[in-house]
């Protein structure tokens, strides 16, 4: 990752409320940051770490990235080849490694979970700090389950009935994020395009707009709307999603979903970017107040 970060001892004696909560994802993605802290502190290049564990410089950058699941014994190598020998501080480095390689609760939906999106559930469950704008569908985590329905057999017309409904349960899952202790704070910005197109039926529209008067009455969910009124905005160009983390070992992450991919973006540049878009989308959208009053007129239009 690129964000400054402290050094290695102190990310790792950090107090309890600075530790990531998430899961393998980002347990992962820390503890390969802090493994290429290491190997750059030794000015040791990735290949020679690669083959100080058997491996290559490309093996080296995905588990740097978090990419993959950290086996003891590559743990052991590079720990030793990185002058960390102290009995303590390897054995703290190895239980970060047990702790990212355990299944996180995502993973029992391995039929139907792609891996770039299995990724953006296991950010969402260690953020502290959810933007995301819509301009197309209500956000994953603001849907019904009706709703949630449509959208899944409107991108998945090939799937089976079961799918479908495996899809729906995911996704009511994750919402479950929102809720519980310790929840990240969500602030989401939706088109108004998203809430005027008819998903379902009409009775199922108006069930979801419902639904978002509900959560936006949550401590940790700020709702806007983007009306049509306020014209084009930089942010034109489809859905943006960006978490922030406790940790100071991970920087701001920036999601942007495509068809059948997805985007990770972690460099300081082009997460600066789209903050500024992310501000400049906020201050022209409706404020929360006229957002429920929106929300309202629409709710009373539909009866």
């Amino acid at each position: 990752m690129t964000a400054a970060a402290r050094p290695h001892s102190e990310a790792l004696h950090a107090p309890a409320a600075e530790q990531p909560r998430g899961g393998p994802t980002v347990l992962r993605m820390v503890l390969g940051g802090q493994l290429r802290r290491l190997r750059e502190k030794s000015g040791i290049t990735r290949e020679a770490a690669g083959d100080a564990i058997r491996g290559s410089h490309a093996k080296i950058s995905r588990l740097e990235l978090g990419r993959v699941g950290f086996k003891e014994r590559d743990i052991s190598d590079l720990l030793t080849l990185y002058g960390v020998l102290e009995a303590d501080e390897r054995a703290r480095y190895f239980e970060l490694a047990r702790r990212a390689n355990e299944p996180g609760w995502w993973q029992r939906y391995g039929d139907v979970l792609t891996n770039w999106f299995e990724t953006l559930i296991g950010l969402e469950e260690a953020a502290s700090l959810i933007r995301t704008y819509e301009v197309q569908f209500i956000p994953g985590l603001l849907q019904t389950e009706s709703y949630a329905r449509s959208v899944v057999r409107l991108g998945h017309a090939q799937a089976t009935e079961r799918q479908v409904e495996r899809r729906v349960e995911l996704r009511l899952t994750r919402q479950k994020l929102l809720t519980a202790p310790d929840a990240p704070r969500l602030w989401a910005v939706i088109d108004e395009a998203a809430l005027r197109r008819p998903l379902g039926t009409a009775e199922e529209m108006r069930e979801q707009l419902e639904h978002l008067l509900e959560v936006a009455e949550l401590p940790n969910v700020t709702l806007q709307v983007a009306p049509f009124a306020v014209g084009g905005h930089a942010a034109a160009g489809g859905p943006i999603t960006i978490l922030r983390f406790q940790t100071h070992d991970l920087p701001d992450i920036v999601y942007l979903e495509q068809l059948t991919s997805a985007l990770y973006l972690d460099k300081e540049d082009d997460v600066d970017g789209y903050l500024t878009v992310m501000d400049r989308l906020c201050a022209t959208a409706q404020q929360p107040a006229e957002t429920i009053r929106f929300l309202k007129e629409l709710i009373s239009q539909s009866g």
